[in-house]
């Protein structure tokens, strides 16, 4: 399996993102008790709305199609998203990881 490094970008929809966000954390929740997502959080508030998700997946195509289903992706909350693969080699959250 390969480790994916995913961005979010949110639409300026603040109401509908925090209508929808409960749906979207149990979506992503159950990715992670399947064991495919690995770490997931918004960025800080100083920042361009958005996340940032790491995956472990067969392929680009799963992770994507894994995005595809999000609820914030059905709401229209997701104005770009950028898939790519990610090969962490130092730091301690590495082994937790790789």
């Amino acid at each position: 399996m390969t480790i994916y490094a995913v961005t979010y970008r949110y639409s300026d929809d603040v109401s509908t993102r925090d209508r929808v966000r409960p749906e979207h954390r149990e979506y992503l929740g159950g990715l992670a008790d399947q064991g495919h997502l690995l770490l997931s959080g918004p960025f800080g508030p100083d920042e361009p709305a958005g996340a940032l998700l790491i995956f472990r997946a067969a392929d680009k195509a799963e992770v994507g199609a894994w995005i595809g289903k999000d609820p914030f992706t059905a709401a229209g909350l997701i104005v770009s998203s950028e898939i790519a693969e990610w090969d962490p080699v130092l730091g301690p959250l590495r082994s937790g990881i790789a």
